[in-house]
């Protein structure tokens, strides 16, 4: 059983999994007990009061199967995925392989839920195109069956160049804590991290989020204030440190399908 606040240097659990909840839940007692409780900077997403483009950011629904105990059981990864696009109507989106780890069988859907600028959401089935192949490289690429015009939703383009230590980070996603993330129902963000950490084919920041934002976006504005898609929420420890895998770690990959 985990006794202690989970270290920087310890392993990450994905933002999605069952030992995320067990290591914040800790995590959180350890704080309480600490009198020392940081407060969320998250905050919910909300029309007029929030960046529009952050309405790229959708739920992805995958159903799967695990085997516990040697018996096969059906289970659903409910995580985020983010609408990008090079410029035109989109049918592309990106997540984290964790969120499609378990699917197996091609008959049942994967879908993609967005909200639209009339103020609908709009579910949209989406086929694999690519991926990482594991935790080292925490990237899936997939393609919807229909795309998505930007008069009907803002779609985010990739980032040209590394993300930079220097600037804000924007991480938002569908977290499903129970505060600011009402259990997966609120899109919520952190409007302001930092990245704290560069390697290869990763990157930690000081950004909140909670198990269901995997997949989903973290953002660098440009000198210009325009919105690009810097990588891809992958795990953490909900209390102030997040990895992502930066878009330049899958950049050709995703350059190939756009």
């Amino acid at each position: 059983m985990l006794a202690t606040k989970i270290q920087r240097t310890a392993l990450l659990p994905p933002l999605l999994a069952g030992v995320f909840a067990a290591v914040f839940t800790v995590s959180a007692a350890a704080d309480n007990e600490a009198g020392q409780q940081a407060p969320d900077p998250r905050r919910a997403y909300r029309e007029g009061h929030s960046p529009a483009w952050l309405r790229a950011v959708g739920r992805l629904v995958v159903p799967g199967i695990r085997y516990e105990n040697g018996r096969r059981r059906h289970h659903t990864e409910r995580c985020s995925a983010t609408l990008v696009s090079s410029g035109g109507a989109a049918e592309t989106i990106v997540t984290a392989w964790h969120c499609l780890e378990y699917y197996e069988d091609l008959s049942q859907r994967i879908v993609f839920q967005l909200a639209t600028n009339a103020g609908d959401t709009v579910e949209i089935e989406a086929t694999r195109l690519a991926d990482g192949g594991g935790m080292d490289a925490d990237w899936a690429i997939l393609r919807l069956q229909r795309p998505v015009a930007g008069a009907q939703a803002p779609a985010l383009a990739p980032l040209t160049s590394a993300a930079d230590p220097a600037l804000d980070l924007v991480m938002a996603g569908f977290s499903r804590d129970e505060g600011i993330g009402q259990r997966g129902g609120q899109l919520s963000y952190d409007p302001a991290c930092r990245i704290t950490d560069r390697q290869a084919t990763y990157m930690d920041s000081d950004c909140r989020a909670y198990k269901g934002a995997s997949g989903g976006a973290v953002i660098q504005l440009s000198a210009s204030g325009v919105p690009q898609l810097a990588g891809v929420i992958s795990q953490g420890d909900g209390a102030g440190l997040s990895r992502f895998i930066p878009v330049a770690a899958f950049r050709a990959s995703l350059r190939a399908q756009l």
